[in-house]
């Protein structure tokens, strides 16, 4: 159930039980739990309740429990490292940025044109980068009222790629910049996100990705 909230969507009850293949009374007990565990919040809006993912964080959290997972599972067996879904490791979100070839392509090309400067676990924008960002209206530096501070820019390790994605308050800018500009669209009932013909362009033209 954490893993069908990992592209920052809110879902019911009765949509996490589907996705965990349980019964919406077994999902209710172990999202209260999780809930009371400070993993989700819980929005009431008219008879419905909403779970979402509680912060950036436990998606980050999430993400390395998957990658610890795939590292144990090696020992035992030959495997592919990240999803085995063509489409999950072309490109999806993680939790509010994107991921996969897309999102690791898009963190080279910044760093390659010294638009952003990445460290281990930390990152800047550089003066070609706010050029190119505020070209784009992307407003990175805004939070929600309300919002806890977050860090503007930082790697986070991919799943699939095993090279990091951009992540923080730019990588979520960035990837809500995607889909409103029409550059990509959600697959339904994944995280898996397609590529547009006018997105093929775009990401070609500004960041020279030749995008599937």
């Amino acid at each position: 159930m954490l893993h069908a909230l990992m592209d920052g969507r809110a879902l019911t009850a009765s949509e996490l039980a589907q996705a965990a293949g349980i019964t919406p009374q077994t999902a209710s007990g172990h999202l209260s739990k999780l809930a009371a565990g400070g993993l989700l919040t819980v929005e009431k809006q008219g008879r419905h309740r909403y779970h979402r993912l509680a912060s950036a964080a436990v998606a980050r959290m999430l993400e390395g429990i998957m990658q610890v997972a795939a590292a144990q599972a090696s020992r035992r067996r030959p495997i592919v490292t990240g999803p085995r879904d063509t489409a999950l490791r072309a490109a999806r979100t993680c939790y509010d940025h994107l991921a996969g070839h897309l999102g690791v392509a898009l963190a080279d090309s910044l760093v390659a044109n010294k638009q952003i400067e990445l460290t281990a676990d930390a990152g800047i924008v550089t003066a070609r980068g706010i050029t190119l960002f505020d070209k784009l209206g992307i407003d990175y530096a805004a939070r929600k009222p309300g919002s806890r501070a977050r860090m503007l820019c930082r790697p986070c390790l991919d799943w699939s790629e095993r090279r990091p994605h951009l992540a923080g308050a730019l990588g979520a800018a960035l990837c809500a910049h995607c889909f409103d500009a029409g550059w990509i669209r959600r697959n339904d009932g994944t995280r898996a996100v397609s590529v547009t013909t006018k997105g093929r362009g775009a990401f070609r033209n500004l960041f020279g990705i030749e995008a599937v």
